[in-house]
C-alpha cells in the first residue's frame, strides 16, 4: 500500500489535501518524521481555516446583495409598469438607520442606480433593468462558485483531519509495538 495523491489537487488556489493510505511509506517519502508531519499538517488545517472565514465572509456578502439585486428590479419593473397610467408611485424609502420617509414618484423614463465607491449613475429604465439582471446573474454565478470552493475546501478539511488522526494512530500503534518488543526482550 502506497500513499495516494490523486486527492491532491488545487481549486482556485486552495491546495489539496492527499489522503495517506501508508502511514511509513507517506513519512518516508516526504523525510518528515511523526511530529513534523503531524505539525505540518496542523498547520495545514489552519490555512484551510482562514480560508474558510474567507469564503464564508463573501458568501454573506453575496447572499446579502443578492436580494438588495433583486429588490432594485422590482422597483425598477414597478416603475416601468405605471408608466403611461398618469398615476404616481408612492413609495417609502430609508433616509437612515430606521428613519423612513414616505415620496410620491411621477412618471420617469429613468432612474439612479448606487454603483459602489459613493457613486450613483442615472440609467433608463430598460439599461436599469439590463445592468441589474447581469448583476444578478453574476452574484448568483458567484455564489455557486463560492459555495463549490467552500465544499472543496471541507473536504481537504476532512481528509486532513484523517490523515492527522492516521498517523496519531500509527505513531500509537509503533510505540506498543516497541514497548512490546522491549519488555519481551528485558525477562
Amino acid at each position: 500500500m502506497a500513499s495516494s495523491t490523486a486527492g491532491a489537487t488545487e481549486r482556485r488556489g486552495i491546495p489539496g489535501a492527499q489522503f495517506v493510505e501508508d502511514v511509513e511509506t507517506y513519512l518516508t517519502q516526504s523525510g518528515l518524521d511523526v511530529n513534523s508531519a503531524l505539525s505540518f499538517l496542523q498547520e495545514r488545517l489552519q490555512q484551510y481555516r482562514v480560508v474558510e472565514m474567507k469564503l464564508l465572509a463573501q458568501q454573506r456578502d453575496l447572499q446579502a446583495k443578492i436580494p438588495d439585486i433583486e429588490k432594485c428590479l422590482d422597483v425598477v419593473a414597478t416603475l416601468q409598469s405605471k408608466k403611461g397610467t398618469g398615476e404616481a408611485l408612492i413609495a417609502d424609502f430609508e433616509i437612515a438607520e430606521g428613519i423612513y420617509s414616505r415620496a410620491s414618484i411621477d412618471e420617469s423614463d429613468s432612474v439612479c442606480l448606487w454603483l459602489g465607491a459613493n457613486v450613483m449613475l442615472e440609467y433608463s429604465c430598460e439599461e436599469a433593468t439590463a445592468l441589474l439582471q447581469k448583476n444578478l446573474e453574476n452574484a448568483k454565478a458567484s455564489l455557486e462558485v463560492l459555495i463549490a470552493d467552500l465544499q472543496f475546501l471541507r473536504d481537504q478539511v476532512t481528509i486532513t483531519q484523517v490523515t492527522v488522526a492516521r498517523i496519531y494512530n500509527w505513531d500509537v500503534h509503533q510505540r506498543r509495538l516497541r514497548q512490546a518488543t522491549g519488555a519481551a526482550k528485558d525477562p
